[in-house]
């Protein structure tokens, strides 16, 4: 899988998770901090990595910065993005489960190393619902995207 990633800061958490995504045979896109040049604000970093989900560069993306807070608002902005901030492995899994979620957000100041792996375990080992409610609920705010709500 490719996955895009992103930081506004190069933070210890920020290199174990490029480092986790390649052991775990992924091929990794970095930007912010995490690629020279890049621009290294928040909402230009986490835009790109979202926008590189929605061209079909990357599958998925992971987005971080100090709370995750700023990151999943930059890329819940782009529209097909639907960003989940996970602070623990329960949430990474109904995140991908029931909302369909293509990018991860995180902390990187309370995601731990072992917290880390918890949260990417959930995350890839879950698998979108097929169930109907959650399916109409993830079509509904791929209309929000659109502009209108009403099926």
């Amino acid at each position: 899988m490719r996955i895009s990633v992103s930081s506004d800061m190069d933070e210890p958490v920020a290199r174990t998770l490029l480092a986790e995504l390649r052991s775990r045979g992924h091929e990794v896109v970095a930007h912010g901090a995490l690629h020279p040049g890049d621009d290294t604000q928040w909402a230009a970093c986490s835009e790109a990595a979202a926008r590189d989900v929605v061209a079909g560069k990357s599958d998925q993306a992971v987005v971080c910065c100090w709370t995750g807070t700023g990151a999943s608002i930059a890329a819940n902005k782009v529209p097909g993005v639907r960003a989940a901030l996970c602070t623990d492995a329960y949430t990474a899994d109904g995140a991908r489960r029931w909302n369909d979620a293509n990018v991860l957000a995180l902390s990187l100041r309370l995601t731990s190393e072992p917290l880390l792996k918890e949260i990417l375990d959930a995350w890839f080992a879950a698998e979108a619902s097929e169930d109907a409610d959650d399916r109409e609920n993830v079509a509904h705010v791929g209309r929000l995207d659109l502009g209108r709500s009403a099926p």
